[in-house]
């Protein structure tokens, strides 16, 4: 399994946007842009196929922007990799007429290694990513003496 840069992209725009969650402000699009070095344009996407996927909400106005639409503990990352790319229900589409054993036998490991994979995915939230995030922060912090 692969992350695509636009699945990076918006879990990283999301981690911005928990960060704001519990003070209620949105953030515009050029705030989470310049913090995270991602393109404007190509954040303005990722953000309105969230939006659509009922991951984000926006406001309009001068204050305006993107916040969570829902609490960051109950936003899987399954739920943002479905939104962004989909959710096949097959690893692949062997023709069952042509399959040999040892195909059979090689989709079906391929076939649950992908079932764990979305597993783990329905296991972890924005809230995980956030607190994986802050403590690893706190990991690097050096004093010297």
């Amino acid at each position: 399994m692969e992350l695509s840069c636009k699945t990076e992209y918006a879990l990283l725009a999301l981690l911005e946007l928990v960060g704001e969650y519990n003070s209620g402000e949105p953030l515009q699009i050029r705030q989470i842009a310049a913090h995270q070095n991602i393109p404007d344009r190509y954040l303005e996407q990722l953000l309105a196929t969230l939006r659509r996927g009922g991951l984000v909400r926006s406001q309009r106005g001068a204050k305006g922007g993107y916040i969570l639409s829902q609490e960051p503990w109950k936003i899987t990352l399954f739920d943002i990799v479905s939104c962004l790319d989909g959710t096949p229900s097959k690893v692949s589409n062997i023709d069952p007429a042509s399959k040999t054993v040892e195909s059979a036998v090689v989709q079906d490991i391929w076939q649950e290694i992908y079932n764990r994979s979305n597993d783990i995915l329905r296991e972890y939230t924005l809230q995980d990513l956030y607190d994986k995030r802050n403590h690893k922060r706190q990991l690097n912090i050096m004093y010297y003496i």
